[in-house]
C-alpha cells in the first residue's frame, strides 16, 4: 500500500471516463491532482467537483513544446498516469487515414513525448511512480481496429521497455490494460462489447493496481484470459477465430 496523503500526482487525459473516475479516488485519498488535458472546460467543471486540492494543466499531448512548458510549470511530481486517448472503430476496408494517424499521435506518440518530460527528472532524483495505460485490444491485431490496437500496443511495449530499464531503480513503472469502459470513445461502436464496466468500477481496479507493487494489470479477468491466451495461438488458428 502506498502512502498517497499530499503526494503530488499529474493525470494527463484526466477530462472525462476512466481519468476523472480516477481522479476521484486519488483525491478522496489525498492526492494533490494536477489535472491535464485539452478541454480546459472538462478539466474546471472535474476539478469542482474533487474532495482534495487540484491544479488545472491544459495540454494537448500531440503538441512537444506545450507539454515541455507545462511539465516546466509544474514542477517535481511524485507520479504521473498517462490516460490521454482517441478512438475511431474502423478496418483496413475502410481506412481513414487522418483518424488513423491522430489515434497512433495522441495514443502511442503522446504517450512518448510524455515519458520524455517526466521520465528524465525521475531517474535524476531516482524517485517517482509512472503507469500507462494499454488496453486488451493491444495484445494482438483485431478486426477492425486498424489505428487503435497498433497505438496501444506501443504503449504497452512502451511501458514494458521502461520497466526493464527501470525496476531496480527508485522509479516505479506500471502498466494497466483496461478491456471495454463506457465512455463517449465505446459509445462509437455498434458491436456488442463483453464484460463492459462503468468508468467507477474501472478506476477501482486501477487504484487497486497503483497500490501494488506488480508491474502489469489486465481486466477484467476472465475477458483478458483471451486476449493473453491468443498470443500463444498460431498465426492459422488466430486469424480463423478473430478476424
Amino acid at each position: 500500500m502506498r502512502d498517497w496523503q499530499g503526494k503530488r500526482y499529474w493525470l494527463v487525459g484526466a477530462s472525462e471516463g476512466l481519468g476523472a473516475a480516477l481522479a476521484h479516488k486519488l483525491s478522496t485519498v489525498g492526492v494533490h491532482l494536477i489535472l491535464s488535458a485539452r478541454s480546459e472546460d472538462g478539466l474546471r467543471d472535474l476539478a469542482s467537483k474533487l474532495p482534495g486540492p487540484s491544479e488545472i494543466v491544459p495540454v494537448d499531448v500531440t503538441d512537444a513544446d506545450a507539454l515541455a512548458k507545462a511539465a516546466e510549470q509544474i514542477g517535481e511530481v511524485d507520479g504521473v498516469v498517462q490516460l490521454a486517448g482517441v478512438y475511431w472503430p474502423f478496418g483496413a476496408k475502410e481506412w481513414d487515414a487522418e483518424q488513423a494517424n491522430t489515434m497512433a499521435d495522441v495514443n502511442f506518440s503522446g504517450a512518448m513525448r510524455l515519458m520524455g518530460v517526466v521520465v528524465p527528472p525521475m531517474v535524476a532524483r531516482d524517485k517517482g511512480h509512472i503507469v500507462l495505460t494499454g488496453s486488451l485490444s493491444g495484445f494482438r491485431g483485431l478486426p477492425g481496429a486498424i489505428g487503435y490496437s497498433p497505438s496501444k500496443a506501443g504503449v504497452m511495449v512502451l511501458a514494458e521497455s521502461m520497466y526493464c530499464d527501470l525496476r531496480k531503480t527508485g522509479v516505479d513503472v506500471q502498466l494497466v490494460n483496461p478491456g471495454f469502459i463506457r465512455t463517449r470513445l465505446t459509445d462509437k461502436n455498434d458491436f456488442k462489447m463483453p464484460f463492459i464496466m462503468e468508468p467507477e468500477a474501472a478506476a477501482d481496479i486501477y487504484f487497486e493496481h497503483m497500490n501494488s507493487d506488480r508491474f502489469k494489470r489486465s481486466f477484467p479477468m476472465v475477458f483478458s484470459w483471451v486476449f493473453r491466451v491468443s498470443q500463444f495461438l498460431p498465426d492459422w488458428l488466430y486469424y480463423r477465430l478473430f478476424a
